[in-house]
């Protein structure tokens, strides 16, 4: 149950800071917080990642679901005893269920986090997006530590 509330966390500050962006700036409009490294720009996306296979909703619908539906099996079948693999497919349902709201109610998706990383103006994002990034990155973490106890048990 956990890992559902962590899901429904993500969902809820991902739709509820699309919604302010899109309630209170206009398209293009950006919010300059750190000079050349962290802005809030109103941005819309229809594809994924840096753009990508722009306007294939109802490739990302399928793709979507199907994932959904193995992260809950996961949490279901797998987690026990696991917290971190636990937590990291908890965020990762979390920004996919965030996204996948903006796609079925908007057809695109709202980002909003802009960055310049040394100097790299860097695709604009959303929380989402981040808690997509940041559950991959513990789900890979997860996967080393399995793989380092189960050749120190061999």
């Amino acid at each position: 149950m956990f890992y559902y509330i962590i899901a429904l966390m993500v969902i809820a500050l991902d739709q509820l800071t699309k919604w302010l962006v899109v309630k209170n700036m206009d398209y293009g409009e950006s919010i300059r917080i750190i000079e050349n490294f962290l802005y809030i720009t109103s941005h819309r996306n229809q594809g994924a990642a840096w753009g990508i296979l722009q306007g294939q909703m109802w490739f990302f619908y399928i793709i979507t679901l199907v994932v959904i539906l193995g992260i809950i099996y996961y949490i279901q079948k797998a987690t026990k005893g696991k917290v971190l693999f636990g937590v990291s497919l908890g965020l990762i349902l979390g920004g996919a269920i965030g996204n996948f709201i903006d796609r079925v109610i908007r057809k695109e998706v709202v980002d909003f986090v802009h960055t310049y990383i040394f100097g790299y103006n860097f695709p604009v994002f959303n929380v989402a997006d981040s808690a997509l990034v940041i559950g991959v990155g513990l789900l890979i973490i997860h996967l080393f530590i399995e793989e380092r106890e189960s050749k120190e048990k061999s």
